[in-house]
């Protein structure tokens, strides 16, 4: 088993490589899901040793949060299981918009206690910045939730270095997640630095960029409409990825074994890296290696 890492300034260890559940219940993100099936992954998952898994209110919506808490309910050790969520969207009448008030958040939070069966919260994103909330504010008030003891470490997601900066204003942001792989290195320039500095950890989401590094796709692969669109399947960028992916390829087969393997072991020593999210279906919200 691997060794535990400490998120942040926290006290929470965790396995180095985390369980993101967006196809867990994420059933407005993916078609034809089979619920047993994610409780299955989520059981797996815990009985190898991870003990770190990341959901959100958007995934379902609502489901994957809920099917998480019913999987942890009956694992029976929740104290060994460290739970993060995220929220940000909310649902006026048929649109979605995305809120960082600090009565949205503290509503969310609540409302996700219950979905997970909970009293607290290891982890709390938010999962989206939106324009117009003051950061710092928005922080602010999961300090106090985490005071109040409903959750135990406060995260951003997607958000950019400046907003980053003015979340942690008051130095109460302990994870930033973002999207970071092999592929896909910019947040090396600006926001490593800034995390490293603050004692911040970054989790990464993408690390298998869409199941890209995983090593399923050639260049035979008959690719969606929807997949060509992402940066990384473009045509030409999706050709010259390929060719970066043979090379690690051989490096597996020298190795005996599998490509994804050989990229979630290049992210380990990588600092201010904490832990990778195993993505789902070759996609992930989160995750989430």
């Amino acid at each position: 088993m691997a060794e535990h890492v400490r998120i942040g300034k926290t006290d929470l260890y965790v396995n180095p490589i985390g369980l993101g559940t967006n196809a867990v219940g994420g059933h407005n993100l993916f078609h034809n899901l089979d619920e047993e099936t994610g409780r299955e992954l989520v059981r797996a998952g815990l009985i190898n040793g991870i003990n770190l898994l990341d959901t959100a209110f958007m995934y379902g919506p609502k489901r994957s949060e809920e099917i998480i808490g019913e999987v942890v309910k009956e694992n029976g050790n929740r104290s060994e299981i460290v739970i993060a969520t995220k929220a940000a969207h909310k649902f006026v009448g048929s649109e979605v918009v995305i809120d960082n008030s600090p009565a949205f958040l503290k509503q969310s939070v609540e409302e996700s206690l219950k979905r997970l069966q909970t009293d607290y919260i290891d982890l709390f994103y938010i999962h989206f910045p939106d324009q117009d909330t003051p950061k710092d504010e928005a922080v602010g008030a999961l300090k106090q939730l985490k005071d109040e003891g409903k959750i135990r470490a406060i995260g951003v997601s997607n958000f950019s270095i400046e907003q980053l900066k003015e979340a942690n204003k008051d130095g109460y942001v302990d994870v930033f997640q973002g999207e970071y792989n092999l592929l896909s290195r910019g947040a090396e320039k600006e926001l490593f630095p800034n995390v490293a500095a603050n004692s911040i950890s970054f989790i990464p989401y993408f690390p298998l960029a869409s199941g890209l590094l995983t090593g399923k796709y050639n260049k035979n692969t008959d690719l969606s409409e929807k997949m060509r669109k992402r940066q990384q399947f473009r045509e030409g960028v999706f050709e010259e990825n390929l060719k970066k992916i043979e090379k690690v390829r051989k490096i597996a087969g020298e190795k005996g074994t599998e490509v994804a393997h050989v990229v979630l072991a290049w992210y380990l020593p990588v600092k201010p890296l904490t832990s990778s999210f195993q993505e789902q279906n070759g996609q992930n919200k989160s995750c989430k290696i």
